[in-house]
């Protein structure tokens, strides 16, 4: 896209901006409106599909080549949903601080062998069934974002797609491992601040809410476990070449909606209102950070950055609002270009490691940072927990995440 970035002009980002601006605000100012997909489509197209004829004239690849990334992405996303919604884990734990920083600790880990997307479906409907009966319970599921569905994705390739796309422009595949001190610092400060907060809300329920959640306790328990399977063959797809991944994942989505028993799809509501908001909200984000994303690559080496800690907080900064696979390669590219000793892929490992760090971590910014960040948010609102609106997410999750962000930080400079 160097070429679209070359020419591209300034104005042709503002439908990006819309797109953002539009998930922030809508909700707050016509929230009615707003919980209708129809309505977001609505919104999504009347942003996008301007932009889009620009692209078709002027950079038809670039366009095309974004809409498969989205493709990719999506049928992912779309496939862990689909197979990890038929895998239901019953049973309704006491909601005790312990046990929640048990629960988050588990997906923490779990990320790293199924994603942080189907970590999180497998795994967020039983924490959520397990605090419904407390009153102080709105934090849990935020933490569960932070843990979950971003910084537990940290060690393999299929932890994240942005090391994913690492992994496939020759990173190898154990590098990742390498990380493993700056997983345990995250996660480890995320589960233990989680359960300080979870711990004083969890003084302030009443005897009877309490005594409530101890009776209405029941062991818990797996079904369709049959989904296990198919969702080893998504993950194994990961490794074939694009469309045989794609038509494999797709392939292991229909068996799982044919074959496996329908029991406990039913028994974990599943619906279909979740996937589709975050198949609307990002075809119109694919379309419109093109020119965004152009831009930065044409001028990436007029940003002037020359140390890891640097990469690390603008990578971060930029996935925070834009899919953070393509900002990963992004900045990658603009470290090879200056080089440096190539260590790993034309770069240092000093600055592979920022790269990863502030597009797996930083994508817990905001709710459009990381593809499952949407999805448990949906979920969460379906179960009748009160999540923040974008910018009050946004505001707790960087109040959260700026210690742990400036140890890194300094630990990179030193």
């Amino acid at each position: 896209m160097h070429g679209l970035g070359a020419s591209t002009p300034l104005w042709s980002v503002i439908p990006f901006a819309l797109m953002l601006g539009g998930i922030a605000v809508l909700p707050l100012a016509l929230s009615h409106w707003w919980e209708s997909n129809r309505n977001r489509a609505i919104y999504t197209a009347a942003v996008s599909l301007p932009i889009a004829l620009w692209l078709l004239f002027v950079d038809s690849h670039a366009l095309a080549h974004s809409m498969l990334e989205y493709v990719s992405f999506l049928v992912l996303l779309g496939s862990l949903y689909v197979i990890a919604g038929g895998i239901h884990v019953s049973g309704d734990l006491e909601g005790t601080p312990g046990r929640n920083a048990g629960l988050l600790a588990l997906g923490a880990v779990l990320a790293n062998f199924v994603g942080t997307t189907g970590a999180s479906m497998l795994l967020i409907r039983t924490l959520l069934r397990t605090n419904k009966q407390r009153k102080n319970n709105t934090h849990v599921p935020f933490f569960f974002i932070l843990i979950v569905s971003n910084c537990g994705g940290l060690l393999t390739p299929l932890g994240d797609p942005p090391l994913f796309l690492g992994y496939l422009r020759g990173v190898p595949f154990t590098w990742t491992l390498g990380l493993a001190p700056y997983w345990v610092l995250a996660v480890g400060y995320l589960v233990a601040l989680f359960w300080v907060v979870d711990r004083r809300a969890y003084a302030l329920e009443t005897r009877d809410t309490l005594a409530r959640d101890r009776a209405e306790a029941v062991p818990v328990r797996v079904g369709g476990a049959i989904n296990v399977v198919y969702l080893a063959g998504v993950i194994a797809a990961v490794f074939l070449p694009s469309p045989w991944r794609e038509i494999v994942m797709v392939g292991m989505a229909l068996l799982s909606l044919r074959a496996a028993p329908r029991e406990a799809r039913t028994a974990n509501g599943f619906t279909w209102a979740p996937i589709l908001e975050v198949a609307i909200l990002f075809a119109g984000i694919f379309v419109t950070m093109v020119p965004a994303l152009a831009l930065l690559e044409a001028r990436g080496d007029e940003l002037g950055l020359g140390a890891p800690w640097q990469f690390f907080v603008v990578t971060g900064a930029l996935s925070s609002v834009l899919d953070n696979a393509p900002t990963y390669l992004t900045f990658l590219s603009a470290a090879q270009a200056l080089q440096l000793p190539a260590d790993v892929v034309g770069v240092p490992a000093t600055f592979l490691t920022a790269i990863s760090l502030g597009a797996v971590f930083m994508g817990a910014n905001t709710y459009i940072g990381n593809g499952p960040n949407f999805m448990v948010k949906a979920i969460a609102e379906e179960s009748g927990y009160r999540m923040p609106l974008f910018f009050g997410y946004a505001l707790q999750a960087i109040a959260v995440l700026v210690p742990l962000y400036v140890l890194i930080a300094m630990w990179l400079a030193w």
